[in-house]
């Protein structure tokens, strides 16, 4: 029994140092070239006073290259904008005695998705780049950029156009919760 447990602690301990004794060597990246993306950067991203988006468009025609990168930085602000709408609402109904707070939200949702397609048509570019490949694509950059003050406008004002939620909106309240969930999301991705 003795001899048993003796192998058995002479085969960990071999094993322990076996593998101790093995480093494996980081290999160098040879042939290679850092890449950088453009509009990188504190200036280029969500802050606690604009959306911003950033993308790309590839093409060989220019025109349709500048055409996809608009589209989609456009929709990647519509989601940014969306996402916290949403949160704001959520957050406000549970926090305000809301009459039908369901009824309210889906209200809410619909008239912000308005305000969402108004202010993506309300950007302002904040860089292009164009590059061309060797293979004669066109790579078109471009960020935008949204102010929070165009957002809470719209909707201010898509409020004003329904009469049930001016009832139970509180424009104090959800300003302040508006302005916390930007101040998070500027706090979360280390903007600060």
């Amino acid at each position: 029994m003795k001899m048993k447990k003796l192998h058995i602690v002479l085969f960990v301990f071999s094993l322990a140092v076996i593998s101790c004794k093995s480093k494996k060597e980081i290999t160098k990246i040879q042939d290679s070239t850092e890449v950088s993306i453009p509009f990188s950067g504190k200036q280029f991203e969500n802050n606690k006073n604009f959306f911003r988006a950033k993308q790309v468009g590839e093409s060989t025609d220019l025109a349709t290259a500048k055409k996809i990168a608009e589209q989609n930085a456009k929709a990647e602000m519509a989601g940014n904008i969306n996402a916290v709408i949403k949160r704001v609402t959520e957050q406000y109904t549970n926090q305000r005695s809301v009459g039908s707070a369901k009824d309210f939200e889906n209200k809410f949702e619909e008239m912000s998705r308005e305000v969402v397609r108004l202010d993506v048509k309300d950007v302002r570019v904040i860089g292009e780049k164009l590059y061309k490949q060797k293979d004669g694509l066109y790579s078109y950059w471009i960020a935008i950029e949204s102010a929070k003050e165009t957002t809470l406008a719209g909707v201010y004002d898509g409020i004003s156009k329904d009469a049930q939620l001016q009832l139970d909106f509180d424009k104090y309240k959800f300003e302040q919760i508006f302005n916390d969930e930007m101040s998070k999301y500027e706090n979360e991705h280390g903007l600060n």
